[in-house]
Formats: C-alpha cells, structure tokens, sequence
C-alpha cells in the first residue's frame, strides 16, 4: 500500500464547546495519510495519475475555515468523507489537533480511520 501524506495543515476556524470558543477562532492542525496506489503517477510522471494533495489541502482548507462544529471527533468525520467521497481514496486516516484547548497540554485531538486499506 502506498501513502500520501500531509502533515500539520493549520486552519483557523470556530470549533469548541464552550461559549468562548465560539467568539473566537482557533488553530487546528490537521494530518492526513491516504491510501493511494500512486505506481501510474511515478510511471507517467503526471501528476493527474496520482491524489493531488495540493488540491485535497485547498478544499479542506475551504472547508474547515468554514465549519463551525463544535468536536474534533465531528470536523475528523468530514474530513475523511470529503476525502473519500471527492477523491476517491479507499482509505484514509485522519489526525485533527487542537493544541490551545487543555491548558497545561502540548496537544489534544482525535485520530479516525475510515475505509479499507489497500491489500
């Protein structure tokens, strides 16, 4: 199985519980590996033969500014529906921190897997 990868996408958006995080927005950080058979993109050097993962960072990034959740768990969820759904991985496995929300924490978030991994 081969993987694209994406690491610490940073989004600004509302997201949270707490009356206060609805005033304001927050920094995720969002990290994606995605199932990908990329031998026809290597073969043809074209990058129309592979995920363009510029194009999957635009489209989240259109997508998260715009979302105003309230759990990291829910924006995961539509993360890797949009990813399955519009670019057609099998796969996918999705990683959506928020680092401002446990004071006397580094990081918080949830990790999810949707899909089948590619044999």
């Amino acid at each position: 199985m081969d993987i694209l990868f994406v690491r610490e996408l940073k989004v600004d958006t509302r997201i949270g519980i707490y009356d206060w995080e609805r005033e304001v927005n927050q920094t995720v950080l969002v990290d994606l590996d995605i199932a990908a058979d990329v031998r026809a993109a290597a073969q043809t050097d074209k990058v129309e033969n592979t995920i363009n993962y510029q194009t999957i960072c635009q489209r989240l990034v259109a997508h998260i500014s715009a979302s105003e959740v309230e759990l990291v768990e829910t924006l995961a969820e539509q993360i890797a529906d949009i990813i399955r759904s519009e670019f057609g991985a099998a796969w996918v496995q999705v990683t959506v921190h928020k680092p401002a929300a446990v004071r006397g924490t580094r990081d918080v978030g949830v990790r999810i897997e949707r899909g089948d991994r590619l044999p």
